[in-house]
């Protein structure tokens, strides 16, 4: 069972409803240890002061903003706990908008909000409301000695909370080289249709237990294979092919179509069936239904 890691409440105007929250991640990534490959032997990494084999205790070491080679301006734990916001146990709604209007490349962790005791019509009134109006809430919270902004959103009768970046922290693409074109190439009208059909063909209804971690579930096996006493080779590399020119769009939009057509049912990329039209309503023959309706209620 999940416990709390932060309790406060939700206030906006002059409601509050009392919240606990709970994370909404379970990390499942694997823990490796550094050994020395002679003897198992544990390493073990030391603080040391540069250009000495000193070992610096903990109690001794500050922190410092390096604004040249080798000049630094020390800040006492003082001086940026004096910095620290004004500790808060209050969610504060700023504004509410809509979830479209939200980049997600400014969404950052994501957490659970529950009700605290006694606090459960209240939490269940702001979700129905939240969720009937499909707004999200943006709100300020200080968090583990840090102000965060967040979105709160409703989903199925629980509010979710996610912190996010702030505007200056997220970079523009307009001032990543490469990234934005000078001058946009032309794209002809048929390469735009046939990218948009392989588009189609590889559209499916979003299930995220289609996606596994391979990497992870990979190493776990080969973990239990090396334990049980197997042997495991590794595989060579296969080799890389030269860089080639630019591939003719038209062809590999095709071959990419062609392939995806050939994939047996169930399979990633099967495509999509086209939804059906609705069939249009002719009121004349509505008309003429409801009437015998009635006569055969007589």
């Amino acid at each position: 069972m999940a416990r709390a890691i932060w309790s406060g409440s939700i206030s906006f105007g002059l409601l509050n409803v009392p919240v606990r929250l709970y994370s909404a991640v379970a990390r499942r990534g694997i823990s490796l240890r550094e050994i020395r490959a002679s003897d198992n032997a544990r390493i073990r990494h030391r603080r040391v002061a540069e250009g000495t084999d000193e070992e610096v205790p903990y109690e001794e070491i500050v922190k410092a903003f390096e604004i040249s080679k080798d000049r630094y301006i020390p800040l006492s734990k003082e001086e940026l706990a004096s910095l620290d916001p004004e500790k808060t146990r209050a969610i504060e709604v700023q504004d509410f908008v809509d979830l479209e209007e939200i980049d997600p490349i400014y969404f950052d962790s994501p957490y659970y909000l529950g009700p605290a005791a006694g606090a459960e019509k209240a939490y269940s009134l702001l979700a129905r409301a939240m969720e009937e109006s499909g707004k999200v809430a943006i709100a300020r919270f200080v968090f583990r000695n840090r102000e965060h902004l967040a979105a709160i959103r409703p989903g199925e009768g629980v509010l979710t909370l996610t912190t996010m970046r702030f505007a200056d922290e997220v970079v523009p693409p307009a001032e990543l080289e490469d990234v934005v074109p000078a001058e946009a190439p032309k794209v002809a009208k048929r390469e735009i249709e046939m990218a948009r059909q392989l588009i189609d063909s590889l559209t499916r209804e979003f299930d995220p237990a289609a996606y596994r971690d391979e990497h992870r579930e990979g190493l776990l096996a080969m973990i239990e294979r090396k334990a049980a006493g197997e042997e495991v080779v590794a595989v060579p590399e296969a080799e890389q092919p030269a860089a080639t020119k630019a591939p003719d769009l038209m062809a590999a939009l095709e071959q990419s179509i062609a392939a995806t057509r050939s994939k047996p049912d169930g399979k990633p990329g099967k495509p999509a069936p086209k939804p059906k039209a609705k069939p249009r309503k002719a009121p004349a023959a509505k008309k003429r239904a409801g009437r015998a309706k009635a006569k055969s209620s007589k």
